[in-house]
């Protein structure tokens, strides 16, 4: 039997409101399920049981249900609250698999540790790195200096977009000043472990995003009380 639950604000952000109208369960357990399952080392099943243990039935598949349809939502209303980043980025890319095959998870930092931008490509070449890159620029504004390792594919693609620029940013290769973002990758990774991989790019997208945002609030990142909770801020943010 289902627990009683109580219904977080009545002033839902019309979006996020309006999904989880449509979930037909109770809007505290599905914002505690989603936040849980990007914010923890967590499988759907791992959420499944430990539901079960406070009296509330939820399928593993009704979980991942709403973990698809409420990130893309959540991501659009928390990038409104994001402080802006330094002028000072490290890019690197990860590997994330996909159904059994190595995609690239491009990601960037400043040089104080906060995250820049993320995007998941196919594939690692200058398409790739650009399409990252532009993306970037376009929510965070353009940096004064970009630091990559020595990934070539990387380097041309930042030489591309300098070409097309009346004042171009400064471009280093040093994998030592990159170790910041490269540490930053084991907080995604750590999460996205337990999961064992992801069954379609889209899936793994979106679920991505929802990873890289709560890790944005853990360090910090929004224009909230520092002083609250993550877990606070996160419903705040989109309560």
């Amino acid at each position: 039997m289902m627990a009683k639950t109580k219904t977080p604000s009545k002033t839902l952000p019309a979006g996020i409101g309006k999904v989880l109208k449509r979930l037909h369960y109770p809007p505290d357990v599905i914002l505690l399920c989603v936040r849980w399952y990007v914010a923890y080392s967590l499988s759907l099943r791992n959420l499944e049981e430990m539901m079960a243990e406070r009296g509330i039935e939820v399928d593993h598949s009704s979980v991942h249900r709403w973990v698809i349809k409420l990130l893309p939502v959540f991501e659009k209303a928390l990038r409104k609250h994001k402080r802006p980043v330094g002028r000072s980025w490290r890019v690197d890319e990860t590997y994330v698999k996909v159904k059994g095959q190595w995609k690239y998870l491009y990601r960037a930092v400043d040089k104080q540790g906060s995250t820049v931008d993320f995007l998941l490509r196919a594939r690692r070449d200058k398409p790739a790195a650009r399409c990252y890159l532009e993306k970037a620029f376009d929510w965070n504004g353009e940096p004064e200096t970009i630091t990559v390792d020595k990934s070539g594919a990387n380097l041309a693609a930042l030489e591309g977009i300098n070409a097309d620029r009346e004042t171009p940013f400064r471009i280093r290769q040093n994998k030592y000043l990159n170790n910041i973002v490269e540490q930053d990758h084991r907080a995604i990774k750590r999460i996205i472990k337990p999961m064992m991989g992801f069954r379609d790019f889209r899936c793994a997208r979106i679920i991505l995003s929802g990873i890289e945002v709560m890790h944005m609030i853990r360090k910090g990142q929004m224009k909230v009380d520092d002083d609250r909770t993550v877990a606070a801020q996160f419903y705040l943010l989109v309560t």
